[in-house]
Protein backbone atom coordinates (compact mmCIF):
# COMPACT_ATOMS: atom_id res chain seq x y z
CA UNK A 1 0.00 0.00 0.00
CA UNK A 2 1.76 3.56 -1.32
CA UNK A 3 2.30 5.83 1.67
CA UNK A 4 -0.83 8.89 1.89
CA UNK A 5 0.20 12.62 1.24
CA UNK A 6 0.26 12.84 5.43
CA UNK A 7 3.35 11.60 5.46
CA UNK A 8 4.78 14.15 4.61
CA UNK A 9 4.43 17.93 6.91
CA UNK A 10 1.52 19.54 5.75
CA UNK A 11 3.39 22.28 3.60
CA UNK A 12 5.37 20.06 1.62
CA UNK A 13 3.54 18.93 -1.23
CA UNK A 14 2.58 22.96 -1.68
CA UNK A 15 6.48 24.51 -1.31
CA UNK A 16 7.69 21.52 -3.62
CA UNK A 17 5.08 22.81 -6.04
CA UNK A 18 6.30 26.38 -5.38
CA UNK A 19 9.94 25.09 -5.99
CA UNK A 20 9.38 23.38 -9.31
CA UNK A 21 7.55 26.36 -10.44
CA UNK A 22 10.53 29.01 -9.32
CA UNK A 23 13.30 26.71 -11.17
CA UNK A 24 11.09 25.66 -14.39
CA UNK A 25 12.45 27.05 -17.62
CA UNK A 26 9.55 28.90 -19.66
CA UNK A 27 9.49 29.76 -23.20
CA UNK A 28 10.76 33.18 -22.71
CA UNK A 29 13.66 31.81 -21.21
CA UNK A 30 14.17 28.79 -22.72
CA UNK A 31 16.89 29.44 -25.19
CA UNK A 32 18.86 31.37 -22.65
CA UNK A 33 18.94 28.50 -20.05
CA UNK A 34 18.38 25.34 -22.36
CA UNK A 35 22.26 24.33 -22.45
CA UNK A 36 23.14 25.51 -18.65
CA UNK A 37 23.31 22.25 -17.08
CA UNK A 38 22.18 23.13 -13.41
CA UNK A 39 19.59 24.98 -14.20
CA UNK A 40 18.21 21.91 -16.44
CA UNK A 41 19.16 19.74 -13.76
CA UNK A 42 17.45 21.40 -11.10
CA UNK A 43 14.37 21.72 -12.65
CA UNK A 44 14.18 18.14 -13.19
CA UNK A 45 15.51 16.87 -9.60
CA UNK A 46 12.66 19.70 -8.58
CA UNK A 47 9.79 17.99 -10.60
CA UNK A 48 10.82 14.23 -9.32
CA UNK A 49 10.59 15.39 -5.87
CA UNK A 50 7.02 17.15 -6.53
CA UNK A 51 5.80 13.17 -8.13
CA UNK A 52 7.83 11.56 -5.09
CA UNK A 53 5.43 14.04 -2.40
CA UNK A 54 2.50 13.81 -4.30
CA UNK A 55 2.42 9.74 -4.68
CA UNK A 56 3.91 9.89 -8.54
CA UNK A 57 4.54 6.97 -10.24
CA UNK A 58 8.68 5.55 -9.07
CA UNK A 59 9.30 4.79 -12.46
CA UNK A 60 8.64 8.38 -13.35
CA UNK A 61 10.47 9.82 -10.46
CA UNK A 62 13.19 7.89 -11.16
CA UNK A 63 13.60 8.33 -14.85
CA UNK A 64 13.31 12.40 -14.21
CA UNK A 65 16.34 11.31 -11.38
CA UNK A 66 18.23 9.84 -14.43
CA UNK A 67 17.85 12.57 -16.80
CA UNK A 68 18.67 14.80 -14.06
CA UNK A 69 21.82 13.15 -13.62
CA UNK A 70 22.70 12.79 -17.49
CA UNK A 71 22.75 16.62 -17.48
CA UNK A 72 24.63 17.25 -13.70
CA UNK A 73 27.54 14.65 -15.40
CA UNK A 74 27.48 16.15 -18.80
CA UNK A 75 26.07 13.36 -20.49
CA UNK A 76 22.91 15.42 -21.68
CA UNK A 77 22.77 18.21 -24.44
CA UNK A 78 19.65 19.94 -25.97
CA UNK A 79 19.30 18.96 -29.02
CA UNK A 80 17.98 22.12 -30.81
CA UNK A 81 15.09 23.66 -31.65
CA UNK A 82 13.86 22.14 -34.63
CA UNK A 83 11.98 25.55 -36.01
CA UNK A 84 15.22 26.67 -36.38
Amino acid sequence: MPASNNSWPEPVPSKAGELHQLLRIGDREWHQLKNNRKRRSAELLASALVQLVNQGDPEDVEQLTEQALGWIRGELKDPGCPRH
